[in-house]
């Protein structure tokens, strides 16, 4: 499925309600005129997107798995899209057969912003170094503790990770319908085989202060290795994050 998170509370359902597990599964329960258990490869934080979350549930109902794709597309608000749906194993779980998640995030630079991009994006209004950032990124790959990019609060037993790739580009234009939005952006992609909380978003904070001048590369790597989130950046806002694609 894919969404664009602007308007919800995460993935994560909540007691407050306001969370698309919670909006697609009260839609299921209606379709299927039976309860419903819905559970996501990854929980998405408040204004996160998503192009390709993935999530399973158990249904005692006879309708084909296109069937309920089609009903869920014609009841869903807007800005919920199911991509695909099939039948699936009773043992598959969306997050612990995962192999690699892949995150992108996007940084505008311009000092003038299109009126369109502003939920997609951090609109940082600064020039970035992307060498240095680039040069300080380079520390991220392999298997590494990440507590100083670990967000307060995060359930995770192990804050052992392994990033595969994190690959910085730099953009002059990004696609929006069928206009070409043109600007100075950056992409930073990255994939491993999981995430702790705020991982992607404290990297992305610490790489902005590298990009500004503000901490060197080698600072970088040696806040990579301190394991001490006092010493990173500042945590980025959501709404950059979008969750690309997980592999099984």
């Amino acid at each position: 499925m894919e969404y664009d998170g602007s308007a919800y509370h995460g993935w994560q359902s909540q007691r407050s309600g306001g969370t698309i597990q919670d909006i697609i599964t009260g839609t299921l329960a209606g379709i299927t005129s039976g309860p419903v258990k819905l559970t996501g490869a990854s929980r998405t934080d408040a204004g996160v997107h998503a192009l390709g979350q993935v999530a399973v549930f158990s249904t005692a109902s006879a309708l084909s798995a296109d069937t309920i794709k089609r009903a869920l597309n014609a009841k869903l608000p807007r800005d919920m899209r199911i991509l695909s749906a099939e039948e699936t194993g009773s043992s598959f779980h969306p997050r612990y057969a995962a192999l690699r998640k892949s995150y992108f995030y996007l940084i505008s630079t311009s000092p003038r912003q299109s009126a369109f991009l502003h939920r997609f994006l951090w609109d940082v209004r600064t020039g970035l170094d992307i060498g240095l950032m680039q040069e300080a990124a380079g520390c991220i790959t392999g298997e590494h503790d990440f507590s100083s990019f670990r967000a307060t609060g995060c359930g995770a037993r192990s804050t052992i990770r392994t990033v595969t790739s994190l690959e910085l580009a730099q953009l002059d234009e990004i696609g929006f319908m069928t206009a070409s939005m043109k600007g100075d952006f950056i992409r930073i992609r990255i994939e491993a085989n999981a995430f702790l909380r705020y991982m992607v978003r404290n990297i992305v904070g610490t790489l902005v202060e590298v990009g500004k001048g503000n901490i060197s590369p080698a600072g970088f790597s040696e806040i990579l290795n301190a394991r001490d989130r006092t010493l990173a950046g500042p945590t980025a806002p959501p709404q950059g994050l979008f969750l690309e694609h997980i592999t099984y």
